[in-house]
């Protein structure tokens, strides 16, 4: 079992890796003996235990670039693990047309470039896999979510379409959706010194659950799914949707 939890030697792209679930989940690849590359709009640290690469990936240009000047001819990629996304708050009425638009172009556009570029690559390679961070927002609807929720939504309905084309091709592509997650966008919701305690407790206004396993979920705890999706351990799993929620959406 560990050598089917080792990426040792394997090419691995990480995008949102500035920061929260996209950094644990490119560290966790990291200390698991990968060659990891992450990408994002921003990285504030020196250090971070892989290779940085600042990518909007909402620009199709940029991202094309990127892919050409990394993947040459001849580089290969096993693991396409997609984080990077934004939060945008609002209900529908009140919600920007700018804000509508960018959560399309990060959390949906950003993936598919990526992906068109890849895609050839996996072809080629006849193996590899695709992890997806979406949500669980995608499963229950959330006030003031509409951006959010649409476009992970769409990010959802996207990978399960890549799994069905690539499937043949041996490359597996799955999602993993979280709930609520201790991570600088969670905490952007937070406006009162309870906020924890109630996002656990939950919102019966909002019609909104609580977590029944009572806490909220560290970035290495969804982290640690995407790893084991994109292992060996899960050689037979694609077109899945596995929710890190604390059991928050219940059955849905």
């Amino acid at each position: 079992m560990n050598d089917q939890m080792s990426f040792s030697g394997q090419s691995i792209w990480v995008t949102g890796a500035g920061q929260g679930i996209g950094r644990a989940v490119a560290e966790g690849f990291a200390r698991l003996g990968a060659q990891v590359t992450g990408f994002d709009r921003r990285f504030d640290e020196s250090d971070y235990g892989f290779t940085t690469y600042l990518l909007d990936v909402g620009d199709a240009d940029a991202v094309r670039q990127a892919c050409n000047q990394l993947l040459g001819a001849h580089q290969r990629i096993d693991v396409f693990a997609s984080v990077a996304g934004i939060l945008r708050l609002g209900t529908i009425e009140d919600l920007s047309l700018a804000d509508w638009d960018e959560s399309m172009r990060v959390n949906v556009s950003g993936p598919f470039y990526l992906l068109r570029e890849l895609v050839p690559r996996f072809k080629a390679q006849g193996c590899g896999a695709v992890v997806a961070v979406s949500s669980n927002a995608t499963h229950v609807p959330r006030m003031q979510m509409a951006a959010y929720s649409a476009s992970k939504a769409a990010l959802t309905s996207l990978i399960r379409t890549a799994g069905l084309e690539l499937a043949q091709h041996g490359v597996r592509c799955n999602l993993v959706s979280p709930g609520s997650t201790d991570t600088a966008m969670q905490r952007g919701m937070w406006h009162s010194e309870d906020a924890r305690a109630q996002t656990i407790a939950g919102y019966p206004e909002q019609y909104k659950l609580g977590i029944p396993l009572r806490k909220i979920a560290t970035p290495e705890e969804v982290a640690r799914t995407v790893l084991f999706l994109a292992s060996d351990l899960a050689s037979h799993i694609t077109l899945q949707d596995i929710v890190v929620d604390g059991g928050a959406t219940l059955a849905a």
